[in-house]
């Protein structure tokens, strides 16, 4: 994003220059907080710098919950593993999701951490108990959710230019999908090839309100 303020500096000329060091990195940097929260909400709106909406997340097929019920003990390598008695449930991952009868309620549990399978009893298949209704909100929700928070999408000033941008592990992913490459949803996945999802760009609008901006705080200084 340097570029662009770049392109600011010969829009605005000799004014920008006549900015001593101090003032003109507390300038940018509250520039740059700016267009970190607008390159933010954009991305939470699922839209390229462009305007285009960002390339669906492709739907997966939902789990068939299991019309049976199932006992085990957990966790393995417990002194006293718990019982469990669970019906209405999923297996999805290394996860096994469902109603759990003592719990009364919707739990979790690993599914290689389960300590023994048990059999259940026709008493128990038949014991009434509550159901487990995928409602599916988590995969409908906006992606990027996390990327786009301040801990991930970070801004930042020195007296010549200002940046935002992704840091960390966020960057790594980050740079997939504004680039549509190939990477593995989980550790043991195989590579896949996401869809190209521009996160970082500076809108005509942005660029426009910076420069207004600049040239407004300008104004005010020289008189």
């Amino acid at each position: 994003m340097t570029d662009d303020l770049a392109e600011i500096e010969r829009i605005a000329g000799a004014l920008l220059r006549q900015i001593g060091p101090s003032e003109r990195r507390r300038i940018l940097r509250a520039m740059s907080r700016d267009l970190q929260r607008s390159q933010s909400a954009r991305i939470g709106r699922q839209q390229a710098p462009d305007g285009s909406a960002y390339t669906p997340r492709r739907q997966k097929k939902p789990p068939r919950p299991g019309n049976y019920a199932v006992k085990f003990l957990y966790p393995r390598g417990a002194a006293e593993p718990r019982l469990v008695l669970m019906k209405s449930w999923v297996h999805e991952g290394n996860l096994l999701t469902g109603f759990d009868v003592e719990a009364g309620g919707i739990r979790s549990f690993f599914w290689d951490k389960v300590d023994r399978w048990l059999p259940v009893e026709p008493a128990e298949q038949n014991k009434g108990a509550g159901k487990f209704r995928r409602s599916g909100s988590i995969r409908r929700a906006a992606m990027f959710r996390k990327l786009r928070n301040g801990r991930n999408l970070r801004a930042g000033a020195t007296d010549r230019e200002l940046w935002v941008g992704f840091s960390g592990r966020a960057s790594e992913i980050a740079g997939v999908h504004q680039e549509g490459g190939r990477d593995r949803p989980a550790a043991k996945a195989a590579l896949v090839r996401y869809p190209r999802r521009e996160l970082l760009g500076v809108t005509d609008v942005e660029m426009q309100r910076m420069l207004d901006w600049l040239l407004a705080h300008l104004e005010v200084t020289r008189n």
